[in-house]
């Protein structure tokens, strides 16, 4: 595994939340604006997180 899976994992959540907001948008439903904040706050979380934990690893 490398940065590039890292980076992957982080926009998967950010194209989830994408998704969240684009459906409701396009439905005329109800844009739950806390929900996107927060999968979009997850994306970078988890993307900093994997980094980290590659960056920590030994390398072999």
């Amino acid at each position: 595994m490398s940065r590039r899976h890292a980076i992957l994992i982080g926009i998967v959540f950010v194209i989830i939340a994408a998704i969240y907001w684009t459906v409701p948008y396009l439905t005329g439903g109800i844009i739950d604006y806390a929900g996107i904040t927060m999968l979009l706050s997850l994306g970078v979380a988890m993307c900093l997180m994997v980094w980290v934990l590659f960056a920590g690893t030994a390398r072999s």
